[in-house]
């Protein structure tokens, strides 16, 4: 009688044809290879010896050939389990691998973040949230793309994006806004640009009260996204008109050239009033009666639990609170 033990015929339907290999078992015949013996190789992966037995046993049945030569005090690896042990030399590293990179992305030693912006927030939040993001981590890289709402909101529910700033006006639009994670951010007040000679640009008294829309009832208006355009659409009709809208451009700059240039007027948001005020030719007063525009900052809730989505947000929050309500 000799010390191999016997490993039972099986027949092709007891081996499941195409079922992946388990990582556990790849490991324990690399360490059994390494270690010379079940019970050091079981040590070394902190298993009970009668766990690593049975678990060879399970695969040898399984596979239908022995995998262990157990004769004499150590266990030589069959041919069948030097294959497997070498494979499972693979499988350690790329799980040592996967290992560090995880913990460099949780260490935010590394890292992609899809940040979605509207343009005047692009302008305005993202660039100074993002040098504070490279100072405190400059392993992580963020990727910005323009979008506004709804759109931006689709790609982060398609997995395109893991960060969005959007904005709603009171609560319009909060329905796009269902089962994701959001964080205001800040209070942004509407304005009415205008050309520098236009009867209204210069108010009779202290600009408290602002300047009511239906004084510009017949004025030609820049109407910009589609978003931007409902408000200034339902502000108008709210003090009884329909504005007139002969120019249409989400592109805030350009908005800006046309009303110097005196082809219109626009209603254009807090975080563009430092932009405008610099344009020549443009003045900019308080829109009287019309809805702030809330700011914020979308995810889903497994993606705010990453480190460096929530590092991202943190950094949107320090930068708006720098700029307070606009």
């Amino acid at each position: 009688m000799t010390g191999h033990a016997h490993v039972p015929a099986v027949t092709t339907d007891q081996v499941p044809v195409g079922e992946p290999l388990d990582v556990g078992a790849l490991r324990l015949l690399q360490a059994v290879g390494e270690h010379g013996t079940l019970t050091a190789a079981a040590v070394a992966l902190g298993i009970s010896q009668p766990a690593a037995s049975q678990h060879v046993r399970r695969l040898e049945r399984r596979l239908g050939t022995a995998l262990l030569d157990r004769g004499g005090r150590r266990v030589r690896l069959t041919e069948a389990g030097r294959v497997l042990a070498r494979h499972g030399v693979t499988v350690s590293a790329a799980l040592h691998a996967a290992h560090a990179e995880v913990a460099a992305l949780t260490g935010l030693r590394a890292g992609v973040v899809r940040l979605v912006g509207f343009p005047s927030a692009a302008a305005t939040l993202v660039p100074p949230a993002l040098a504070q993001l490279r100072a405190a981590h400059p392993g992580l890289t963020v990727a910005l793309q323009e979008a506004e709402p709804p759109a931006s909101l689709d790609l982060l529910r398609s997995g395109a994006a893991d960060v969005v700033l959007g904005f709603t006006y009171d609560g319009a639009g909060a329905a796009d806004l269902a089962g994701l994670h959001v964080e205001p951010l800040l209070v942004d007040t509407t304005h009415v640009a205008l050309p520098a000679d236009h009867p209204a640009a210069a108010p009779t008294g202290p600009d408290v009260a602002g300047l009511d829309l239906a004084d510009l009832a017949d004025a030609d208006w820049i109407a910009g996204c589609p978003r931007c355009r409902g408000h200034l659409v339902d502000a108008s009709r709210a003090r009884g008109f329909e504005p007139r809208v002969v120019h249409a451009t989400d592109d805030y700059p350009a908005v800006l050239g046309l009303v110097a240039a005196g082809l219109g007027v626009a209603v254009l948001p807090g975080l563009v009033a430092p932009a405008a005020r610099r344009t020549d030719g443009v003045v900019l007063r308080r829109a009287a009666g019309t809805r702030d525009r809330r700011v914020w900052a979308a995810t889903t809730p497994d993606l705010a639990r990453v480190p460096s989505v929530a590092a991202t947000t943190d950094a949107l929050h320090r930068a708006a609170a720098a700029l307070g309500t606009v």
